[in-house]
């Protein structure tokens, strides 16, 4: 090589930075300015937790409503008294105008029904309970014995539920809730105890089992009697529901129609009924509710947004207190790429903290909103779970992607003056 000849650096033969290289930079980076680094992870951490925690709350919503529907039975077609008002099941407003009422006699001509299993007739009111000077009022339910299988009611050792035979038997027995037993009875056995219900005497045959609250009635505050007592005792003949049971899931639309078709033929070809079917009201809420849960987990996912430009912020912070710095990494032979891969690998570890730290303390909300509420299922799901992780990263690197241009284009020379 000649003498005082200049030799120019050729960029292709620079050595490049590794990757473990650049994520330890990265690492001394963040931790060099731990209370800046805290508040980046703690933006992104409060993001992901809202997310997960909404969502878990509008999907155990969903899944609790899922279930209070499911306990009520299998295959059920409901039928109301009354029109709905619109052509489909109104959740806000099922039943409108009562042309005709239902009664016994419509419950027992639906039985006719090829698609029909079984069915119970239901009757729904308030008494007053009272045995040995303690009085309390109830909720009071006249049916038949295939409430007991048409509802999956669950009975305590050594209790019966109501006899088989007519609707129109009067017989005076009752079976009571398990909240009721303990507050009537308390430490005496129930079964086969005297109690007066209204003007009524009645014997106990049996004790429902604890379940809790089902779609507005609590099966543990509840007695339930013959249909016809509970009719006496109201001095009505109406119904407040018929509970149908298809033979099969498949059977729930014809089931539907023949129950329709019999009691139009019944009330003088009128259809003064609603006739809903538990499918559709599942699916009826199960939309409301994930819609629902998606617009909660949207209105949070915002706070991810904000928790991106504070990242922006942060590094551009960054680009300025470590000019001097980039400048003599490109001084040294350091490529635009790796500059730029130091800064997005920074706003990448710190994004990836914070939704890791928002991820648990969101889990950790969940689980404090299931051990207060025990009966409220609310899990995160999978979806929003998922998409709160790649929302946090992606919203880390995008808005980091201006700094780390910044950093990679300033001129080496000019850098090191500054600093």
């Amino acid at each position: 090589m000649p003498a005082g000849e200049q030799v120019t650096p050729d960029p292709e033969r620079m050595p490049v930075m590794s990757g473990a290289d650049i994520l330890r930079f990265a690492r001394t980076a963040a931790l060099g300015y731990p209370l800046r680094t805290a508040l980046s992870v703690l933006a992104m951490a409060i993001g992901v937790a809202a997310v997960v925690v909404l969502t878990a709350l509008g999907d155990g919503a969903r899944r609790y409503v899922v279930g209070q529907f499911s306990a009520l039975g299998s295959n059920l077609v409901i039928v109301l008294p009354g029109r709905s008002a619109t052509g489909g099941f109104n959740p806000v407003n099922v039943v409108t105008s009562t042309p005709r009422d239902l009664t016994v006699e419509d419950a027992q001509a639906l039985l006719a029904a090829p698609a029909v299993r079984q069915l119970a007739p239901l009757t729904v009111g308030t008494s007053e309970i009272s045995f040995g000077g303690r009085l309390r009022e109830v909720v009071l339910a006249g049916s038949t014995a295939s409430l007991k299988d048409v509802r999956h009611y669950q009975l305590e050792p050594g209790s019966h539920f109501l006899p088989e035979g007519e609707a129109g038997r009067v017989a005076p027995v009752a079976v009571v809730g398990a909240k009721i037993r303990d507050e009537v009875f308390g430490t005496q056995p129930a079964i086969g105890q005297l109690i007066r219900l209204g003007d009524r005497r009645l014997r106990v045959i049996g004790i429902l089992k604890a379940s809790g609250q089902g779609m507005g009635m609590n099966t543990d505050e509840l007695v339930v009697v013959p249909v016809a007592l509970a009719q006496s005792l109201f001095n009505s003949n109406t119904l407040f529901r018929i509970l149908v049971e298809a033979r099969s899931r498949g059977q729930i639309e014809a089931a539907k129609a023949q129950v329709l078709d019999i009691l139009k033929a019944r009330h003088g070809g009128e259809e003064d009924v609603t006739v809903i079917t538990q499918d559709a009201v599942l699916a009826t809420f199960d939309r409301l509710l994930g819609a629902l849960t998606a617009a909660v987990g949207g209105i949070a996912a915002i706070s991810l947004l904000v928790a991106g430009i504070l990242v922006m912020n942060v590094m551009l912070v960054a680009v300025a207190q470590r000019t001097g710095e980039i400048g003599l990494l490109k001084a040294l032979g350091a490529r635009e790429a790796d500059i730029r891969q130091l800064f997005l690998a920074e706003a990448a570890m710190l994004s990836l903290f914070g939704a890791a730290s928002g991820y648990l303390l969101g889990e950790a909300g969940a689980f404090a909103l299931r051990s207060f509420f025990p009966v409220f299922p609310a899990y995160p799901p999978g979806w929003a779970v998922a998409a709160a992780l790649i929302t946090a990263l992606a919203t880390g690197l995008g808005f980091s992607l201006l700094p780390a241009q910044r950093a990679a284009r300033l001129d080496p020379v000019q850098a090191l003056m500054r600093h």
